[in-house]
């Protein structure tokens, strides 16, 4: 039986990652693949998301990473905390990649339980 809305949503508030993080190659179900490194220094950072609606929530800041050169951006991921914690999935995003040390902004990240 599929969830109802009220469920997708009531699943979504409770999850809501506090933190995201940028990965090279797919993270699979524990986080593998994180970029490291850089100057100044690649973290993960917080999250902060809209209430759920319709089955999906959206991100209500925009992160800006740290990614150092040679850095490749492949995948998004989601976690509990800011180092360890629980990794929740990830999201594929369109390949950037990084020559020198630079920036990537998260502007949308989707959590959709209808897809």
């Amino acid at each position: 039986m599929p969830y109802s809305i009220l469920g997708k949503n009531l699943m979504l508030n409770a999850l809501a990652p506090g933190f995201v993080s940028l990965h090279s190659a797919d993270p699979g179900e524990n986080g593998a693949n994180e970029i490291s490194g850089g100057n100044p220094t690649y973290a993960r950072k917080a999250s902060t998301w809209n209430a759920a609606s319709g089955g999906s929530m959206d991100n209500s800041n925009v992160p800006v990473f740290d990614v150092p050169a040679g850095g490749k951006v492949l995948y998004v991921g989601f976690w509990s905390l800011v180092t360890g914690g629980v990794f929740y999935g990830a999201a594929l995003v369109t390949e950037e990649n990084f020559g020198a040390q630079g920036t990537y902004t998260l502007t949308d990240a989707d959590l959709d339980l209808n897809a």
